[in-house]
C-alpha cells in the first residue's frame, strides 16, 4: 500500500507538495480552512480535499488521520501547527510529523515537543549561505545520523583535476565514496572504471567531515 501524507494548511506549497507527491505515487489528503482554495486544491487529480480547521481533532479525523503515515502543518501560525503535530502523533498515532515554522527560535522546543522534522526558512537560507561561504563548490548538502554522515553534491568544471579520469585514478578522502553520477538525463551508479566528466555532478556520500579535502580533490578549488 502506498505510502499516506497528510497537508495542513499552507496552500500555495500544500499544492506544490500535493502535486510533486502525487507524481511518486503517494496517497495524498489537503485540509484547508478556506473553501476557495479547497475548490482549487481540488483541481488537482488524485487529491483528496478535506473543508475544515486541521487542528481540529474531528477534522482531522474526517481527513484520515489514523491511517496516515507523515503529517505535515503548513499553517501560517507556529501554534497551530505544533498543536496538529501534537494530536496527530498522539491522539492518532501518525508515525511522522513535519512542521514549518516562522520563528527560528521554536526550532529546539518544536522538537522537544516530538515533531520529527521542523523547517523553518530563516535556518534553512542562513544554512545555504554559511554552506556556499564555506565551500562554493557544494550544491547541496544533507547531514544524516546526527551528522555523522553527509550526503553532498558537488560539479565538475571544465579543467577539474578529475575530469577524463576514471574514479580509481582521484585520490578522494578514505572516508569519502562517490554513490552516484549525475550526467545530464542520466543517473550512473560508478564503479572503479567509470569515467568522470566535465559537467558531471558527484554525489558523495562522507564521514567525518571530510567534504572539502574531497571537493579539493574533483575540482582543484
Amino acid at each position: 500500500m502506498n505510502m499516506q501524507v497528510l497537508l495542513i494548511g499552507g496552500f500555495d506549497i500544500a499544492r506544490t507538495l500535493a502535486a510533486s507527491l502525487l507524481k511518486r505515487k503517494y496517497q495524498v489528503t489537503a485540509v484547508h480552512p478556506d473553501y476557495d482554495c479547497c475548490r482549487q486544491l481540488a483541481d488537482i487529480k488524485g487529491l483528496q480535499v478535506i473543508h475544515g480547521d486541521g487542528s481540529k481533532p474531528f477534522i482531522l479525523e474526517e481527513a484520515g488521520a489514523r491511517r496516515t503515515d507523515i503529517a505535515i502543518a503548513l499553517t501560517d501560525s507556529d501554534a497551530d501547527n505544533l498543536v496538529i503535530c501534537e494530536l496527530c502523533k498522539k491522539r492518532f498515532g501518525v508515525t511522522k510529523t513535519v512542521s514549518v515554522i516562522k520563528n527560528a527560535e521554536n526550532t529546539a522546543f518544536f522538537r522537544q515537543m516530538g515533531v520529527d522534522a521542523v523547517v523553518c526558512a530563516t535556518n534553512t537560507i542562513t544554512g545555504i549561505i554559511e554552506q556556499l561561504a564555506f565551500v562554493h563548490d557544494m550544491t547541496a548538502l544533507v547531514p544524516v545520523g546526527d551528522g555523522r554522515v553527509s550526503i553532498a553534491e558537488v560539479a565538475v568544471p571544465e579543467g577539474a583535476p578529475a575530469a577524463n579520469k576514471k574514479l580509481w585514478e582521484i585520490s578522494l578522502p578514505r572516508e569519502v565514496i562517490v554513490g552516484c553520477i549525475l550526467r545530464k538525463d542520466q543517473t550512473l551508479i560508478p564503479r572503479g572504471d567509470t569515467r568522470i566528466l566535465a559537467g558531471d555532478s558527484l554525489v558523495l556520500l562522507s564521514s567525518a567531515h571530510q567534504e572539502t579535502d574531497a571537493i579539493r580533490a574533483l575540482t582543484g578549488r
